[in-house]
């Protein structure tokens, strides 16, 4: 069963303005599928994790380029860094005939790819300025009950409006079944049970995609490692205490989080630092960008006890905060240039800031409904001398209410909307 995403007209508007589009994301968060809905009918299809094909392309990739020709999906083309220098060739080649003949520019290949950590570094140096990059992750909330979502913004007048023509209110015990379920197409379908897609994800994972970037006697220590990291989600990133717990050094602790970054697994959120003061904390704060995932590597057994557990506010905030960053990667927006957080040495804390046009959109995330409760540490924003525009507090209410004249609070169900 297909499951239509919100990024698909983001890769279609794309692909008007580009002759190659390139699309990120960890491993089956549904990037072929998607491809493949869109340009089946039209493209031809590869993937490099055929050996035969596999060999070819990093061998003879004139030759691979060739038999296939174009319009070309090419699925893992990290796989076969030494096509990309081919396909800027073709690029190039193929624009010069276009601009001789007056004819418009086309879509001509279409690349895929799980470890970011290599396409990255080899998108940037073969294929700058010739392809459009996206970022694609696992189902949103809205896609998963078939609702089209946007972009997440701070506009409570839009919200409302949106609010009047949707029914979309769940309750917290929903909220948690979510929480725990993901959003790895797989288990939404019922393609597989949660607990065996989980097994083997994380060894998939580390086989196919991590081993060839760590030494192998340090597979175990790695997944200990992604234990451990998601046992702090929604947590500012100590890279000594992490690595205390793990039996590493600080550099491969750094350089592990790193691939599971540039993997799409985690994201880190960068604290606000327009000033640059010496009072606010540096360190950025880590989320899993899946939520399904973090919780099968903490051992949650279901999601009453995550929802009862010590860290059932940790995983509230890890879903809102992936929700929103997945808004944004649906739109072909880098989040990274719009959200951070605040916290300073007087730990007064926002969980999270959306900057925009020079505006602060301050934003707090709450487990429990509190209507009533006002927010204390909005107004330490005015050392920023930014406009700080009315804020959010995101929690499992029912509807949008007004807090102050200044904070609503706005339901979860919502997000994404």
């Amino acid at each position: 069963m297909y499951i239509r995403r919100d990024i698909e007209n983001t890769i279609k508007e794309t692909a008007r303005y580009f002759q190659v589009v390139t699309i990120y994301g960890s491993r089956q968060v549904g990037k072929t599928t998607t491809v493949d809905y869109l340009f089946g009918d039209s493209f031809r299809f590869v993937t490099l994790d055929t050996t035969t094909d596999r060999d070819l392309a990093n061998d003879n990739p004139k030759g691979f380029l060739e038999a296939y020709g174009w319009p070309l999906i090419i699925d893992e083309v990290q796989k076969a860094p030494k096509l990309l220098d081919e396909i800027k060739r073709i690029v190039d080649e193929q624009r010069r005939i276009w601009l001789r003949n007056n004819q418009p520019r086309e879509l001509m290949y279409i690349l895929t790819g799980s470890n970011q950590f290599d396409l990255q570094s080899q998108i940037a140096e073969s294929l700058a300025g010739r392809t459009a990059v996206l970022q694609m992750s696992s189902l949103t909330q809205m896609e998963k009950m078939g609702v089209k979502g946007s972009i997440f913004k701070v506009n409570v007048p839009l919200l409302l409006e949106k609010e009047r023509h949707n029914n979309l209110y769940q309750t917290r015990e929903e909220i948690f079944q979510k929480i725990f379920e993901g959003g790895y197409p797989d288990i939404v379908t019922g393609e597989t049970p949660r607990s065996i897609y989980f097994a083997a994800y994380v060894d998939t994972y580390i086989e196919k995609d991590i081993r060839k970037l760590i030494s192998v006697d340090n597979e175990s220590l790695f997944r200990k490692f992604i234990e451990i990291l998601a046992l702090r989600t929604a947590q500012e990133l100590n890279y000594e205490s992490i690595s205390n717990a793990v039996g590493i050094s600080v550099i491969t602790c750094k350089r592990w989080i790193s691939i599971l970054e540039t993997s799409g697994i985690i994201i880190l959120l960068q604290p606000y630092m327009a000033n640059m003061s010496k009072r606010i904390i540096k360190s950025p704060k880590l989320y899993f960008m899946d939520t399904g995932l973090c919780s099968y590597l903490c051992k949650w057994p279901n999601a009453e006890m995550l929802q009862n557990g010590v860290m059932s506010g940790a995983f509230f905030e890890t879903y809102v905060i992936s929700e929103i960053v997945k808004s944004y990667y649906n739109s072909g927006i880098n989040p990274k240039e719009y959200l951070y957080y605040y916290r300073d040495i007087d730990k007064k804390e926002i969980d999270l800031l959306i900057v925009e046009n020079g505006n602060i959109y301050p934003v707090e995330i709450k487990k429990n409904s509190s209507p009533n409760k006002p927010t204390k540490n909005f107004n330490v924003l005015s050392k920023y001398n930014q406009p700080i525009m009315p804020g959010l507090v995101i929690d499992n209410t029912d509807k949008i209410r007004p807090i102050n004249d200044n904070v609503c609070s706005f339901p979860v169900s919502l997000l994404g909307i």
